[in-house]
């Protein structure tokens, strides 16, 4: 279609055949085009490339490899680290299993000569609590500044005069010789806390909410110690449409232009980007067979009951169905996400955010807990560990896969330990008043009409109530 010459090789829509020359120049056109429409990334910045071994992260980290090769009509300017996080306890590997991916990653990453990070899964269970509070906002924003961070890099370039190196302001702990050994298997005392918390989970659902957040955290703060200001995460088209319609089940329509735009800033001080999604799964297929780029594939989320999947798979099975009867249904979704603004899950205070995911609260605290009859809306100091006092710290959607994670106990230890000092800060807050009034039952009925002062002066409610 583009040079007329070529033998045609792949249709990627209908009418639209190319050879293997003409869609590598449209693959990687694309990807320095998302880069470079958005300018978010700026000269010499330090970004991590999350890697999981799959088509998608695996065909990002090829492009960041040829954008900074000395071959590229316009090169990248930024750093790049790689990070790996190791999850087969979680999907039902052995230890040998576990122990082969992780030597075939390592084989991976050393191959693409960029400082690489092996984690493992279980060290989200040490993380700090500080990763659940937005770190400073970093200097600089698109536009003039930008440029200017354009300007002064190509000034110091010339300046440096024969430092012509292909990776701009490469230092030399970042080199790979000075990557980490490979880390041996977590403790089994660490592994089973974690299946603990898996297994304590009551839907399948749940299960991939709580990967999800804690392969997130994780990488964030892997960002946050190595000095890394950006995140890259491989997401393809496909997958951010089935994510646009799964977050929806799941009640969490303020945040869809957070959870599947091309930057994400809810964590401040590292942002993360979405270079990726302008590629359907199956154009990331053809480029990974075409030009022989390597991938690892690991097994899905274990779970005993695979009569009943997670929404995350229902959705991306009626996605892919419709898909073909219907091609132009995955990208239809797509564009329809990126008509939606980020402003609603924004949050103007600590305690307007969501303990989980960091997004603004979208109920308004106590009277959204009226829903449930029995929930027990003040409690005393001593009743910190109770899992109700938490509810009033999460969004909507988070409340639902708050209730599904079982026990309170079964939660990552960095959750509890902030989740205390929000609700500790919160009753140093309250008026005395209002502090005396605890561990009271209310009715759904009585506080959606604000009769919760009421209630306590009621002479029908005492301690034999």
């Amino acid at each position: 279609m583009k040079c007329g010459q070529g033998t045609a090789a792949l249709v990627i829509r209908v009418g639209d055949p190319f050879c293997r020359a003409c869609f590598r120049e449209y693959f990687v056109h694309k990807f320095r085009a998302m880069l470079g429409k958005n300018r978010v990334i700026f000269p010499g910045e330090k970004v991590l490339l999350a890697v999981s071994g799959g088509p998608a992260s695996s065909a990002m980290v090829r492009q960041v490899q040829e954008g900074l090769s000395r071959e590229a009509a316009k090169r990248l300017r930024f750093v790049p680290g790689l990070v790996y996080v190791e999850e087969g306890a979680v999907r039902g590997q052995s230890p040998e299993q576990r122990e082969q991916t992780l030597a075939q990653m390592e084989t991976l990453l050393q191959a693409t000569g960029f400082p690489y990070h092996l984690l493992h899964l279980e060290e989200a269970l040490q993380l700090p609590p500080s990763i659940l509070q937005p770190g400073p906002e970093r200097a600089g924003t698109p536009g003039p500044s930008y440029k200017r961070a354009v300007d002064s890099f190509i000034q110091q370039q010339r300046q440096d005069g024969d430092s012509g190196t292909s990776v701009p302001a490469h230092s030399t702990q970042d080199t790979p010789a000075a990557a980490p050994a490979t880390p041996g298997l977590p403790d089994a005392a660490q592994t089973q806390e974690l299946l603990r918390s898996f297994e304590a989970a009551g839907t399948a659902t749940a299960r991939e909410e709580l990967l999800e957040m804690l392969r997130t955290h994780l990488i964030v703060q892997t960002a946050r110690d190595k000095g890394y200001a950006k995140v890259m995460m491989g997401e393809s088209l496909t997958r951010v449409a089935t994510k646009l319609l799964t977050n929806l089940s799941l009640g969490r329509g303020a945040f869809l232009a957070v959870d599947t735009g091309f930057t994400d800033q809810r964590h401040g001080d590292v942002m993360v980007v979405r270079p990726m999604r302008d590629y359907t799964a199956k154009e990331i297929a053809f480029y990974n067979f075409f030009f022989s780029v390597p991938t690892i594939t690991v097994p899905p989320l274990f779970t005993k009951r695979r009569e009943k999947p997670s929404i995350h798979q229902l959705v991306e099975r009626f996605l892919l169905g419709l898909q073909e009867e219907f091609p132009s249904t995955i990208s239809t979704v797509y564009r329809t996400g990126e008509k939606l603004s980020p402003e609603p899950a924004k949050a103007s205070s600590e305690s307007q955010r969501c303990l989980l995911c960091l997004c603004g609260l979208d109920t308004d605290g106590e009277e959204e807990l009226a829903l449930e009859p029995t929930l027990i809306l003040e409690e005393p100091a001593a009743g910190v560990e109770s899992k109700a006092a938490y509810i009033p710290l999460l969004c909507y959607s988070c409340r639902l896969t708050f209730k599904e994670l079982g026990p309170l106990d079964t939660l990552p230890p960095y959750v509890r330990a902030e989740g205390q000092r929000r609700i500790r800060r919160t009753r140093k807050t309250r008026s005395p008043a209002r502090a005396e009034g605890v561990g009271t039952l209310l009715h759904p009925t009585v506080a959606l009409l604000g009769q919760v002062p009421l209630l306590r002066d009621t002479p029908e409610v005492g301690e034999d109530s």
